[in-house]
């Protein structure tokens, strides 16, 4: 669909995915601190807009994605941002991911 026609105007220009498997063990609390903690720290930081978790129980294993809206790719680059972004207690029950994209610009006419 194009950008004109998407309701509630333009898409996001860049977006932060995160993609992250959790040890079981620790699950539950880590959710419990992702929604709680982390997700308004980083909500917090200059340039976040919006941010949505989702899960796939696909294979028997649990991943969680991530999707933060961002007004700017300056957002992985603020000092706030460094402080707030990581894994906390959870560094070493955690695979993960982190890709920022940016939004192409339609070139056809």
């Amino acid at each position: 669909m194009p950008d004109e026609k998407r309701e509630g105007g333009p898409p996001p220009s860049t977006l932060l995915v995160v993609d992250a498997v959790i040890e079981p063990s620790v699950e539950s609390e880590w959710n419990e601190w992702y929604d709680r903690t982390h997700l308004p720290e980083i909500l917090a930081c200059p340039h976040f807009q919006s941010g949505a978790r989702y899960i796939s129980d696909a294979g028997g294993v649990r991943n969680y994605l991530t999707i933060y809206t961002l007004s700017s790719e300056e957002a992985v680059r603020t000092p706030e941002f460094a402080k707030a972004r990581g894994w906390g207690r959870f560094k070493e029950k955690v695979r993960y991911s982190t890709r920022l994209y940016v939004r192409l610009e339609s070139t056809h006419e």
